[in-house]
Parts: C-alpha cells; sequence; structure tokens
C-alpha cells in the first residue's frame, strides 16, 4: 500500500472515531416545543457528566418540572426527588430542595463561559453540593463563571428553551404550573 493511501485511511479512521466519540457525549432533552439536543463537556467536568447520564439514562429527569425559572437569567431544574410531576414525592413547595439518591459531587469549575445555552449545576452554598439539579442560561452570566461546574451546552433547539415559562420575578423565579421536562437520553 503507498504511503498516500495510508494517510487517507488514518484520517477516515480518525473522523470515524471522533464522531463515534462525540456521540457518546451528546443529549436530547424533549420540552413540550420541541427537542433540543445538548453537547456534555466530559473533558473538563468528567463526574458531572457522568453523572447527568446516568440519572437521565434512568429516566429520573423525566416529568421533573422547571422549578426556578428567572427572565434573563436561567431555568432550573433538576430535583429528581420533590420535583418529578408523576412521583408520589411531587411538591412544587418543596421543589429545588431535593436530588438524587447519589452522593453529593465534588466541584469540577472549569474556564468554560455560562453564556446563553450553557448548561451548568445548581448547588448551595458549598462548592462540593452539586447533585442532581442544573440549570440552563438564558444569557451570558459571567458573575457564575469559576464558580459553578459547566458541564454542557444546547447545541440545537435553544428556541424550545426560551419558551420555557418564567417565573414570578417577586418569589425568586418560582414558577407555578411549571413546565417540565418530557425525557432527556443520550442521542
Amino acid at each position: 500500500m503507498n504511503k498516500y493511501l495510508v494517510n487517507i485511511l488514518v484520517i477516515i479512521s480518525l473522523m470515524f472515531f471522533n464522531n463515534a466519540y462525540s456521540k457518546d457525549n451528546i443529549m436530547i432533552l424533549k420540552l413540550k416545543t420541541g427537542d433540543v439536543k445538548i453537547e456534555l463537556f466530559a473533558d473538563v467536568a468528567p463526574k458531572h457528566v457522568e453523572r447527568i447520564k446516568k440519572l437521565a439514562n434512568d429516566g429520573l429527569y423525566d416529568n421533573v418540572v422547571f422549578h426556578r425559572v428567572i427572565d434573563g437569567f436561567m431555568a432550573q431544574t433538576g430535583d429528581v426527588k420533590f420535583g418529578n410531576s408523576s412521583s408520589k414525592e411531587f411538591d412544587l413547595k418543596r421543589a429545588g430542595m431535593g436530588g438524587s439518591d447519589l452522593p453529593d459531587l465534588p466541584a469540577e469549575f472549569n474556564d468554560l463561559p455560562h453564556e446563553k445555552g450553557t448548561l451548568s449545576m445548581a448547588r448551595s452554598s458549598d462548592p462540593n453540593s452539586a447533585n442532581s439539579q442544573f440549570f440552563i442560561c438564558f444569557q451570558a452570566a459571567p458573575f457564575l463563571d469559576r464558580n459553578y461546574t459547566v458541564f454542557g451546552k444546547v447545541i440545537e433547539g435553544i428556541e424550545h428553551v426560551d419558551k420555557i415559562k418564567r417565573g414570578d420575578s417577586d418569589n425568586n423565579g418560582a414558577v407555578s404550573d411549571p413546565d417540565k421536562i418530557i425525557s432527556f437520553k443520550s442521542l
């Protein structure tokens, strides 16, 4: 085989490998208005990406409400304990106070900016308290940079995120009759 043909085969196999690898970190978030394609960043937040994929693929995010949505800032969801609208434990007044049965995650703060479409983990004042809740930014929020773990970004369907029902600005974004995640799964 000549050198040129070997180089072509190497390039083609690398392209195939890269495409197969990147599909492992693509997820679909189904909302009432349509699908949102999300790329996860396992290279900078491996533990957070692993957690999100596990909870999502176990179906724990399905029917979870967007309990806190602040216009011009973000939409927060992911309380798999109190925020699942089809669960016996669903309690809209407590949504946002729960997480999963898994232990909290150590912070994986990184240099990725909080910009429109960024997915980042919610947490308490303890930097190592992220568990299952996350938020999607409606616009840039640089004051969050390097203080919250960015783990993904919307790559298609941001218009559906923009249509998530907003909460009461006088009540820290609490939403009455909130929108919910229909499903969240790997591609």
